[in-house]
């Protein structure tokens, strides 16, 4: 009897190792899945970087660009290619993830998790428009108008590409407020009437982080994302207290 319980110990022991294997395996295959798509997608970009150099540059018409070291703006094509392939292929990476998860999710599981990443998607393609529409060219707008009596703003094209990708990523990453709070709302954590009751504190909170998120230190862009991050929680709330009902 001793036997044949170790017999079963040791051939369930050997199971698990071989599930393992398994799972890891699959998911080095489609890491790498994910890899060979950002490569191939980042180098797309560098071959036809000239067009999305000048989309980048649309909030900033008027100015003049100068480059400031060797090479500066070959490297700044290079940064450019890559962000964007980390957003061309973003989808097909979230869909990799997908098909490794979900098989081993049940079925009210799935039903949670499918809506929220895709609304998650979704807000973060809505933050993106929202910075590169709004807040770049109110940022830029300000700092061209605060000093045009006495600079001539000839700008590093290498500088300029860092504040506008890290303000519309950031951007794109705040706008996932209204996704934690229906997660923390569906696991019975806070409800949508808490939430709403805190409206005093997150208008402070708020600011800070609007003030943290943007590059730049101009009132403008604080403003107008204070905004957007206020509408967004209550948004989320309004939305949390209608599932809870």
């Amino acid at each position: 009897m001793t036997t044949n319980n170790n017999e079963f110990a040791l051939s369930k022991i050997q199971d698990d190792e071989m599930a393992l294997s398994e799972h890891i395996e699959e998911f080095s295959q489609r890491l790498i899945f994910c890899l060979i798509t950002l490569i191939l997608s980042s180098t797309i970009c560098f071959i036809d970087i000239k067009p999305i150099v000048q989309i980048f540059q649309v909030p900033a018409m008027g100015i003049k660009f100068l480059q400031f070291a060797p090479g500066e703006y070959f490297f700044a094509s290079l940064k450019i290619a890559v962000f964007c392939g980390i957003l061309a292929s973003s989808p097909f990476s979230i869909y990799q993830l997908f098909l490794y998860i979900v098989p081993g999710m049940t079925k009210k599981e799935r039903e949670i998790v499918l809506p929220v990443t895709f609304g998650s998607c979704f807000l973060f393609l809505i933050g993106i428009c929202f910075a590169y529409f709004f807040l770049v060219p109110a940022a830029l707008k300000f700092f061209i108008a605060y000093g045009a009596d006495i600079v001539e703003p000839f700008w590093s094209f290498n500088q300029y590409f860092d504040f506008v990708a890290t303000l519309i990523f950031t951007t794109g990453l705040s706008f996932q407020i209204p996704v934690i709070q229906i997660v923390l709302g569906l696991l019975n954590i806070i409800s949508g009437q808490t939430m709403l009751s805190a409206w005093k504190y997150v208008i402070v909170i708020s600011t800070i982080l609007a003030a943290i998120i943007t590059p730049s230190t101009d009132p403008i862009t604080q403003i107008l994302l204070t905004i957007a991050l206020l509408g967004l929680y209550l948004g989320g709330a309004g939305i949390v207290t209608l599932i809870n009902k």
